[in-house]
């Protein structure tokens, strides 16, 4: 077998950027973009503060998250390890993109230019292929495949060796087959220890990252300083923190909003069917809502003309699989309604909790986004969305029941999952704490909390308790209880996606020692502990 790697030498490396330079020339890639990038890091604590820096890209992993969530089958893995993108599967939905946990995929919407406006240069090497689908570091697969066929030897024969390595000027960046236990890769790593980044997200990644070891004297002198400094979040390494992603903004969030709720409202209009005729035209308004939720989606994506492609992967991905659910809904539930038969309402009902599943295993499978990848989440997408539905029926029962008891029970089904929603939510937080997250989503979450359990369980409550003992505004509190139950939940979606998704960041479980006087330090910046 064959599975060629990056090594990259941190003690070697001296931030010069030619690499960069040089695949940027070589990939001809937007001035928007850089599929290989340099981290400028400093760790410690004055006087005792080293700085390394740290060559990152595409990891090519053995297990790659990108290509398991991509729905289309753009994203695919060779034999050799390698993994590439079909720019002409790729629908540029950046479900990759928030599933890579290397911010090593990239998508620009339109094309841009070193000065503004297009240069002659430009302009002939400019691959429209590329706009608004995801691209990123291939390893230069064209060379190493050109190589192969001419009996040459990538990382050793530069005409089959990617650009970067080619043209570091400090033989920092080493290219090779890692199954040849004679190839210069694996000579590296048997002689100097190493690590790879974020390897506890068991992705397997095919960049290693080597460096001196430190004498032991060394390590004791700087062992607990290591540990703190390394979790603390450090201002100074903006390029290593975890940044927001952009591009599942608030139409994303709209998806799960509408979506979740619209499921939850049509199960609610299912259970009541046998019994309550008169709220069938509540079904109709969830069906709008799931309809505006994947509209939003379709403005979103980068190219919404492929959108059908979406349908090409539900073996692996869930985004594939909740456009799937979608197909069998719409007709089902339109029918259901139309003929007002119990049974078939009841159908689609398990179809749309199956949809509402699917959109929580959605954010759970982004393993770039910690706050998303966390399991609480998918109990959480679930409670909110039934809480939120409970919320719209509770609205659509005190304008369309014709009996007050109908409206009483959904007001105490309301309140009753309210309340259960809070407890996920409340869970959630608290395994995110002690996961570990980015700073700025513990901060971003922690501010929201107060707001979330005021307005989407205690206001609810005592609008709910008020329209009990207060006849003549029974209807009126009822109504604004469930809006606001619905809101509240809509506002923790929005926040949850558009707010706190920030990014894995970069980490180094070790850093050179730089002459070996003091260890290296383990670092994670832009990160809370518990």
């Amino acid at each position: 077998m064959t599975r060629w790697v990056m090594v990259a030498d941190l003690e070697r490396c001296v931030g010069c950027q030619t690499c960069v330079a040089t695949c940027r020339h070589a990939n001809a890639t937007s001035p928007a973009e850089q599929w290989r990038q340099v981290l400028d890091i400093e760790s410690g604590v004055y006087p005792n503060v080293s700085r390394v820096f740290v060559p990152t890209g595409c990891q090519h992993c053995a297990d790659p998250p990108c290509m398991h969530v991509c729905p289309t089958t753009a994203t695919r893995q060779r034999a050799d390890g390698i993994v590439t993108i079909d720019y002409d599967l790729c629908i540029g939905c950046a479900y990759c993109e928030v599933a890579c946990p290397y911010q090593a995929r990239f998508l620009i919407n339109e094309p841009h230019y070193a000065y503004g406006v297009a240069m002659q240069n430009e302009m002939e090497r400019s691959d429209h292929s590329r706009v608004g689908v995801a691209q990123k570091c291939t390893y230069c697969v064209d060379r190493i495949d050109f190589g192969l066929e001419n009996g040459l030897i990538p990382g050793v024969d530069s005409r089959a060796t990617p650009a970067c390595a080619n043209a570091c000027i400090a033989d920092a960046l080493h290219f090779g087959d890692v199954d040849d236990p004679n190839s210069n890769v694996s000579r590296l790593l048997r002689e100097q220890p190493s690590f790879r980044m974020h390897a506890e997200l068991s992705t397997d990644p095919g960049f290693h990252y080597i460096y001196s070891a430190a004498p032991e004297a060394a390590v004791e002198t700087a062992g607990s300083t290591a540990v703190r400094t390394g979790q603390s979040d450090q201002t100074r390494n903006q390029g290593a923190q975890p940044a927001r992603q952009e591009h599942w903004n608030w139409k994303a969030a709209g998806n799960f909003i509408f979506g979740g709720a619209g499921s939850g409202l049509f199960m609610f209009v299912a259970l009541t069917s046998v019994w309550h005729d008169e709220m069938y035209p509540a079904g109709w308004a969830a069906l709008a809502l799931i309809a505006l939720g994947l509209f939003l989606v379709l403005l979103k994506i980068g190219r919404p003309l492929r959108f059908i492609y979406v349908l090409r992967q539900p073996g692996r991905s869930w985004m594939a699989r909740e456009a799937w659910l979608a197909i069998v809904l719409f007709p089902l539930a339109a029918l259901a309604l139309w003929f007002r038969t119990p049974a078939l309402l009841v159908s689609a009902a398990i179809v749309a909790m199956a949809f509402l599943y699917s959109q929580a295993k959605i954010l759970r499978e982004a393993k770039g986004i910690p706050a998303w990848r966390e399991p609480e989440i998918v109990p959480l997408i679930v409670a909110t969305g039934l809480a939120e539905g409970s919320g719209l029926f509770l609205v659509a029962s005190a304008q369309l029941a014709t009996a007050r008891s109908l409206v009483e029970i959904s007001a105490v089904a309301a309140v009753v999952l309210a309340a259960w929603r809070s407890w996920v939510w409340r869970t959630y937080f608290i395994a995110l704490r002690r996961e570990g997250a980015p700073g700025r989503t513990l901060a971003i979450l922690g501010a929201f909390r107060p707001w979330f359990f005021g307005f989407g369980l205690a206001l609810p409550l005592i609008l709910a308790a008020s329209a009990f003992v207060t006849p003549m505004l029974t209807l009126p509190l009822f109504a604004l209880c469930g809006l606001g139950i619905a809101i509240a939940g809509a506002a923790l979606k929005f926040v949850l996606v558009d707010r706190a998704g920030y990014n894995q960041g970069f980490a180094l479980t070790s850093t050179p020692t730089r002459g070996g006087l003091r260890a290296g330090q383990p670092i994670k910046p832009g990160w809370s502990m518990s």
